[in-house]
């Protein structure tokens, strides 16, 4: 086949032998650009009538976008049953979250009883040999979601208890006023060094030179600071729960009354003033207006710092 080309504008021709392998490449040519455009004019003409909403796109769109029932279904099924399995997950770390908080709250104090209050959503791993249903699965994710908030509120209660516990342990007078301090005098009767006479002595003397640091035997609120006729230069500070501790003979103070001062702080320098005999530090320990010996408040210290850590080992800091 013979095909002439000629330009009216540039008076010229051209010339085109097509043979019939050519002639079939030009068909095939044709009719692909055809369905192409026709795929084409189709796919926006369709998508274009369904955003727009022209009438009788909507049914048509139903009828060629229809699901298959047994497809859709088992979609569905392997949703529900990935969803059981972690909810089973989770079921099984809030078992773990419970043997945890049973083993702090015996830490903290607490009774067996009180250990671990009725939590919901708290009765075993979801185990089951058949499929759920929509609705049970629901009804096992909102217990395992008010069981999640009820635990919550129980380990916050542990750790107030803790938090507590640590508070107080802090306000109990364990801490030597004096570093490597020796007892000179100890609590108890004795025969006064300076009339003769038998008297009560209500604390512990811890002799040393003139400027050794006194440091608070626990934390607590300074409720005097004032020069005694017998105790000199004297401290006192309130941990609370009717327990005072009393730092006499002093040469320096460096707390003043209502100063709040923390346990192992330094507070005074060692002194001779008052009623005394030489420089040493007059340490007493007083419980509901009654002294005690502060030996026993001092060697429970001592006794808790050699204990070997582990998870029933109390702290005092």
């Amino acid at each position: 086949m013979h095909i002439i080309i000629t330009d009216a504008w540039l008076a010229r021709r051209q010339a085109l032998h097509l043979n019939g392998w050519k002639l079939i490449a030009v068909a095939v040519l044709a009719v692909l650009g055809l369905m192409f455009g026709a795929v084409a004019t189709y796919h926006w003409v369709f998508l274009e009538g369904i955003r727009q909403g022209w009438p009788g796109f909507a049914s048509v769109a139903r009828l060629v976008h229809r699901d298959d029932p047994g497809q859709r279904d088992a979609y569905l099924r392997a949703n529900l049953d990935a969803m059981a399995r972690k909810l089973g997950e989770m079921q099984a770390r809030m078992m773990q979250i419970d043997s945890l908080g049973e083993r702090v709250a015996g830490l903290a104090g607490l009774e067996p009883a009180q250990a671990r209050p009725p939590l919901p959503g708290s009765g075993g791993v979801l185990v089951s040999n058949r499929s759920l249903t929509l609705e049970e699965l629901a009804r096992e994710m909102e217990a395992a979601d008010a069981g999640s908030g009820a635990r919550v509120d129980w380990l916050t209660a542990i750790e107030s208890r803790l938090f507590d516990q640590k508070i107080q342990s802090t306000l109990i007078p364990t801490e030597k006023p004096v570093a490597d301090g020796r007892v000179g005098s100890g609590f108890g009767f004795r025969i006064d060094p300076i009339n003769g006479q038998s008297a009560l002595h209500t604390g512990l003397d811890f002799p040393a030179e003139t400027g050794t640091p006194i440091v608070a035997a626990a934390g607590g609120v300074v409720i005097a600071q004032e020069y005694h006729a017998a105790y000199g230069n004297l401290v006192e500070i309130d941990h609370g729960n009717d327990l005072v501790t009393r730092y006499a003979h002093t040469s320096k103070v460096f707390v003043k009354k209502g100063d709040i001062v923390k346990r192992g702080q330094k507070i005074a320098e060692v002194g001779s003033t008052g009623r005394s005999t030489g420089p040493h530090l007059h340490f007493e320990v007083w419980v509901a207006g009654v002294p005690q010996n502060p030996q026993k408040f001092l060697q429970a210290g001592e006794t808790l710092a050699r204990s070997p850590p582990g998870p029933n080992a109390p702290r005092t800091r």
